[in-house]
């Protein structure tokens, strides 16, 4: 199991973003905010979702994303590693994990997510 405070830190700087919460996962945490996942923590440092519309902030803050080792070679994730400062800074930390948020919205399976239908057919038997 992954040491904790790293994780709690990191929920506690996203407090102003409000309701997220953090779920283990192969040997790290998944960040999540209303079931949806836009970070992840891996060896004590956050990454946050990332596609072309945020990109540029992480490129021009020289960040990389993460990478992890597959079948022999290295693979590269969509989340990308937060830069220190904005980590400590709340306010800055949530206009990012609102950025990355949108782009899980945006690229999460099966489209918007609907409550379940439920038929309720009136029952008539047959005589």
């Amino acid at each position: 199991m992954p040491d904790a405070t790293f994780k709690d830190y990191v929920i506690d700087q996203l407090r102003v973003f409000g309701g997220c919460g953090a779920r283990a996962m192969f040997g790290g945490f998944g960040i999540y905010k209303g079931g949806l996942m836009f970070g992840l923590i891996a060896e004590d440092v956050l990454y946050l979702k990332v596609d072309d519309a945020n990109r540029p902030d992480y490129e021009a803050r020289k960040s990389k994303p993460f990478v992890y080792e597959g079948k022999g070679k290295p693979v590269s994730m969509s989340y990308w590693r937060i830069p220190d400062d904005v980590l400590e800074d709340p306010d800055e930390l949530k206009t990012w994990a609102m950025k990355a948020y949108d782009v899980a919205l945006k690229n999460r399976k099966g489209g918007a997510a609907q409550p379940r239908r439920r038929f309720h057919a009136a029952r008539r038997t047959r005589r």
